[in-house]
């Protein structure tokens, strides 16, 4: 979008994406310098000196309103096992509303947490799953009014899977999962997209862990990509590992991607009885 004042000959350029509004002033000399140089932009064409909008490429673009809500739970230590066996007892109530795909309770990377992931099919179909709730009795007085004097803090996310990864279960139950979350740079996957899909599937091409979904954020720290992954067990993780950084082609796709990253966090949860990914 472009703006050109008549008391003013300098041109104002505001590029969405992705929810990001950014602002950049210059003078019309100098355009085509700007948008060259610009790391918001993946893909222009340049007519002139003036940008041609048209031609800007944003990167993939979720296609479907199917959308996968994070939740984390931060317990009150003295009631991690009781919170855990209520939840255990009675989670039938909340998953008669809406699908679960999975619940583990956190082991390094977070004491005394639990994290869960919903599935949902549009926003509507979410509010009307919140006011079912709201409306259910066993649900409110056999689980809520129980749990949540148990918490010290609750935390949701809304997230899409990224266009080139799909919900892949693991090949059998029982082992670990790994949440590994990266906060990338601003300006979405058409500026960090192609290195960062580089980086996981050659990790996940090698054979060197299993790839459960790749997530990226819609509501919460934009810019934030989620992977989770399924191990055997943690030590066999940790032989991954080790293998991982000896391949040469996963160390050079990820010595490009990490250009474009901020900060990584990574938590290893075990799954939960009732939990659809086990």
């Amino acid at each position: 979008m472009e703006f050109r004042s008549k008391r003013n000959p300098y041109k104002f350029i505001i590029l969405y994406r992705f929810g990001m509004r950014v602002k950049r002033l210059a003078p019309p000399s100098s355009l085509t310098e700007l948008a060259r140089s610009s790391r918001l932009i993946e893909n222009i064409c340049l007519k002139n000196g003036d940008v041609a909008l048209d031609c800007i490429s944003t990167g993939p673009q979720q296609q479907q309103g199917t959308f996968y809500e994070f939740r984390t739970y931060r317990i009150l230590p003295e009631k991690n096992a009781a919170f855990l066996k209520l939840t255990n007892e009675k989670i039938h109530l909340r998953t008669a509303h809406s699908e679960l795909l999975g619940y583990w309770s956190v082991e390094y990377g977070g004491l005394n947490q639990v994290f869960h992931i919903w599935k949902y099919d549009s926003y509507a179909q979410r509010a009307g799953v919140r006011a079912s709730l709201a409306q259910d009795p066993k649900w409110i007085e056999e689980y809520i009014s129980k749990a949540m004097p148990m918490l010290m803090s609750q935390d949701n996310e809304v997230t899409y899977l990224v266009p080139w990864s799909k919900v892949d279960r693991p090949p059998k139950e029982g082992g670990v999962y790994e949440l590994a979350s990266f906060q990338m740079r601003p300006g979405g996957p058409a500026v960090w997209g192609e290195a960062f899909q580089a980086a996981v599937s050659t990790h996940a091409a090698g054979g060197h862990a299993h790839l459960v979904g790749v997530f990226h954020s819609e509501f919460g720290r934009l810019n934030k990509v989620n992977a989770l992954w399924w191990y055997e067990s943690p030590d066999q993780r940790a032989a991954v590992r080790h293998k991982a950084h000896g391949d040469a082609r996963v160390v050079a796709a990820v010595r490009e991607s990490v250009t474009y990253l901020e900060s990584q966090t990574s938590k290893l949860m075990f799954p939960c009885p009732y939990s659809p990914l086990k």
